[in-house]
């Protein structure tokens, strides 16, 4: 659905974007997740074709986004982060403009925005000017537009930014609901929404990938923890076992750390040893990252994590 090849681009003396390449599959939801300036936002106005890079190739859906600008367009549902709502229209207004500029033939402009505001749950407020509409409301009116043309492929740039708690359950549950017939790009720098509403995730940092990975298995590790009953002294005994890299001791309890190796796998390594000495165990586990431990660690290294996803 998505096919991005080395794309850079400059402002001036800043390299926004550094060679960016991915791909991703139809009926996906993918987060590209990185820090204010990262070049999320670049990357997604190049994409959508309202932006040239420098350098690199673009394609959505077989078109090239660079030579075959409004053919790509036509498969795409944009929802910038302040989407440019009218607030004297009413919602009805807004969408049968928003359908008169993408071309909707007469005949299947009515059910386009009845399919619409259905699948936005905004029936009841056809009527009602924009401006008079919460923020959450307006962000449903920013994706009714975004689904009118039955788009390929949906791109959403920051949807959650400012909704209330409430407001943050019901655009969830559109957007999953949504996924059902678009490929969605999700671009974020709030973690807990990529792992509530994506199954892979492309991180950026300063303009370059870092990561790509299903979070399944950017949480996968072959760390392990290991706790005692009291502080006993293993740190030399676990630092020799086979795929240990390094041991950190705990701060805040008796046990370690254990930094493996990719492929090993410590934990029964670590209990015959604490068998053997006769160590009291009060936890062993495998060490489970959250996205936000992931995203720590490459902003604090050069490393990247690259998964076929």
């Amino acid at each position: 659905m998505i096919s991005v090849k080395d794309i850079k681009k400059r402002y001036g003396a800043f390299d926004a974007l550094k060679g960016v390449s991915f791909e991703i599959n139809q009926g996906e939801i993918v987060g590209l997740l990185g820090p204010n300036g990262a070049g999320k936002t670049t990357t997604i106005k190049i994409l959508t074709g309202y932006l040239q890079p420098d350098e690199g190739e673009v394609e959505v859906a077989g078109y090239n986004v660079i030579n075959q600008t409004t053919k790509a367009q036509a498969e795409i549902g944009y929802l910038p982060e302040n989407a440019p709502l009218y607030s004297e229209l009413s919602v009805q207004d807004y969408l049968e403009m928003m359908a008169d500029i993408r071309e909707i033939p007469a005949k299947e402009k009515q059910e386009r925005l009845l399919e619409a505001t259905k699948a936005t749950a905004l029936t009841d407020k056809l009527t009602t000017p924009i401006g008079q509409l919460s923020k959450g409301y307006r962000q449903r009116v920013g994706l009714a537009q975004a689904i009118l043309h039955k788009p390929k492929l949906l791109v959403l740039d920051e949807p959650t930014v400012g909704l209330d708690p409430t407001q943050l359950i019901e655009i969830r549950s559109l957007i999953r609901k949504l996924s059902e017939h678009s490929t969605i790009l999700f671009s974020t720098h709030i973690l807990p929404e990529v792992e509530a509403l994506c199954s892979r995730a492309i991180i950026l940092m300063n303009g370059s990938i870092r990561a790509d990975a299903r979070l399944s298995d950017l949480a996968d590790s072959a760390n392990a923890v290991v706790t005692f009953e009291k502080a006993t002294d293993a740190k030399g005994e676990l630092e020799r076992l086979e795929g240990a890299t390094s041991v950190e001791a705990l701060a805040n309890e008796p046990g370690f750390r254990v930094i493996g190796s990719s492929g090993s796998d410590l934990c029964p390594l670590i209990f015959a040893l604490a068998k053997k000495h006769d160590w009291k165990l009060r936890e062993l586990r495998h060490e489970v990252r959250t996205l936000e431990t992931v995203f720590n660690e490459l902003a604090t290294s050069t490393s990247t994590v690259e998964v076929n996803a």
